[in-house]
């Protein structure tokens, strides 16, 4: 990333018209037919972005029993022997005609369309790039009911020593929101975070992210507990939240735009730390 030219700038566009794909598919929970067809289409299109595709398949332990589980991950090498990664998760809550469009759709349609950016780029860092399976709650909320792919790559990163290679996570969640306002979140870690903060006001998107600090529960708390240097950018300022009204009508390709800006500037930096 740092000292070369990108191949192609983040696209808010189509951002959103990648999202509007995923959620044509419908109701997308874990182990659905819909999220089968999902998962098939984003390998589809990660065979032309130039990576090393990974199928981290799991069993998760659920209220409602075991459910089959699928971790996305791509891969795109770099030379230093460190990793940067952006994640985010691609399920939706299980929840009567819930198609997620900002949740569990904006991060899907953002994470594939910052592959094109990635692709091709020289960056000495390697970039991973995972949608996570089962990041919602089956019922309610707890440390064992909720983000489930995220605290079984943690794990099973954390057993493979990889964890100590990671420079920075950054996990996008529901950034599609027409009305952008993405929190402070204080479970991050506060240097990783004010250094994206301080990318949006060169990028002139400020007004964009929150200043009043607040606390969040999402993917990036398993790699936070386990020391990851992690950030979590997200708007949960948004009134459709886990409704069936969260749909495509309430997304703008403005508001891809500012988040991948803002990411792609961001990751020069992190390139940058030791």
């Amino acid at each position: 990333m740092a000292g070369t030219i990108s191949a192609k700038e983040f696209d808010g566009k189509e951002a959103l018209e990648i999202t509007r794909r995923v959620v044509a598919f419908g109701p997308r929970p874990p182990a659905s037919p819909a999220i089968h067809k999902l998962q098939a289409y984003l390998l589809a299109q990660l065979k032309s972005r130039h990576c090393e595709v990974q199928q981290d398949d799991f069993t998760a332990v659920t209220p409602n029993g075991p459910v089959a589980m699928k971790n996305i991950i791509a891969r795109f090498p770099g030379t230093s022997g460190r990793a940067i990664v952006l994640t985010g998760h691609y399920d939706t809550k299980l929840l009567p005609n819930f198609v997620g469009a900002d949740d569990g759709g904006s991060s899907t349609g953002f994470l594939l369309e910052m592959a094109s950016v990635i692709d091709g780029q020289s960056h000495a860092d390697d970039i991973y790039l995972v949608w996570f399976d089962g990041e919602e709650a089956f019922r309610e909320w707890t440390d064992t009911d909720s983000v489930y792919g995220s605290r079984h790559l943690a794990e099973k990163w954390s057993k493979e020593n990889f964890l100590g290679r990671i420079k920075a996570l950054v996990n996008i969640d529901m950034i599609g929101d027409k009305n952008l306002d993405l929190l402070n979140d204080t479970n991050s870690s506060q240097s990783l975070r004010q250094l994206i903060w301080d990318a949006a006001y060169r990028t002139g998107y400020s007004k964009y992210f929150q200043h009043d600090p607040s606390p969040t529960e999402d993917d990036h708390i398993p790699f936070v507990r386990l020391g990851v240097n992690a950030v979590d950018v997200i708007d949960l300022d948004y009134e459709p939240w886990h409704t069936p009204q969260d749909t495509m009508d309430k997304l703008s390709a403005h508001s891809f735009q500012v988040v991948g800006d803002v990411v792609t500037a961001a990751l020069k930096d992190i390139e940058k730390l030791r």
